[in-house]
């Protein structure tokens, strides 16, 4: 049998703040979620003026970076016609999110959930969900 660590609920709390402190930082409201291994939702924040449509991108690039193991951005840059994975974006009834912005979350090297961040640019989604990504590395290192 294989013993995996599980994300909870306190863990997705803590990431969630530090994801709506760096969102705050940057001036940029976004929608973040959290997911666990398996890519399903354990939780979700709407910040005030994050964009409607952005609400199922975040959740998308959450549930690629946990169920894929990969982030959102490395799947972007090998999804382009010629490239290997092309095409994947149309996978799991097109939840699969091919744009920066979704990052895993490891623990003992196995994964743990991911993040999925929307509402900025890429890079700005990218830099808020490595925010929650570096407060659970320091949460978990200690």
């Amino acid at each position: 049998m294989r013993m995996t660590p599980k994300l909870t609920l306190a863990d997705a709390q803590l990431i969630m703040q530090a994801c709506v402190k760096k969102a705050e930082e940057i001036d940029v409201d976004m929608d973040i979620a959290i997911t666990d291994d398996s890519g399903c939702l354990l939780l979700f924040q709407r910040m005030d003026n994050a964009r409607i449509t952005s609400i199922d991108i975040a959740m998308g690039k959450s549930f690629t970076a946990s169920a894929a193991r990969k982030s959102t951005r490395a799947y972007g840059e090998i999804s382009v016609p010629g490239k290997p994975a092309f095409g994947i974006n149309t996978s799991n009834q097109g939840r699969f999110s091919i744009v920066a912005g979704g990052l895993p979350l490891f623990a003992d090297e196995q994964i743990v959930g991911g993040i999925g961040c929307s509402s900025g640019t890429p890079d700005q989604d990218e830099l808020v969900a490595q925010a929650g990504v570096e407060a659970f590395n320091s949460f978990i290192v200690t």
